[in-house]
């Protein structure tokens, strides 16, 4: 299935949690900053006015996000974890041999917005994502890294 580069690659349950804080910003925290500026204001000198400008910033920051989240949903193409237990797919463990360091290591193929190395939760859209999706059980994957190219032996496949 080909995606364009600039997609993101997202479950309908990432999907939902983006639409729900959009909502809760939209709903709940810019009215409380637009009451948090109003109040302020009231005080009179905005030059010198620090509840003024802390929540001046707070609505940049707000307003960056929001500007954030609606460039993932524009771009979010929704893909399902596939449970095709013979391939890699988005939500599979896979636990692979790492040819170059020769050492095995267990990864979790995650959505774009769910990915997070440091655990282990590698992104679709990385190098290494795209690299064993779509492999099988005993097929080398190639990785293009940033610490140059990295193959990865798939010993197994499961999806919780």
């Amino acid at each position: 299935m080909a995606h364009h580069p600039d997609d993101i690659i997202i479950t309908s349950a990432s999907k939902r949690k983006i639409e729900e804080e959009l909502i809760h910003i939209r709903s709940v925290k810019r009215p409380e900053i637009n009451e948090a500026i109003r109040r302020a204001r009231e005080y009179g000198d905005l030059s010198e006015n620090f509840e003024y400008q802390a929540a001046r910033q707070a609505q940049g920051i707000l307003n960056g996000r929001v500007a954030e989240l609606e460039a993932i949903l524009d771009r979010a193409k929704i893909v399902e974890a596939d449970m095709d237990a013979d391939t890699v797919g988005l939500g599979a463990t896979v636990l692979v041999y790492d040819i170059t360091n020769e050492e095995e290591w267990e990864l979790i193929v995650v959505d774009a917005t769910s990915a997070d190395p440091i655990n282990d939760k590698i992104s679709v859209s990385s190098p290494i994502g795209r690299a064993v999706v779509g492999k099988k059980v005993m097929e080398v994957a190639t990785a293009d890294t940033p610490n140059g190219i990295a193959q990865y032996k798939i010993l197994s496949i499961r999806y919780e």
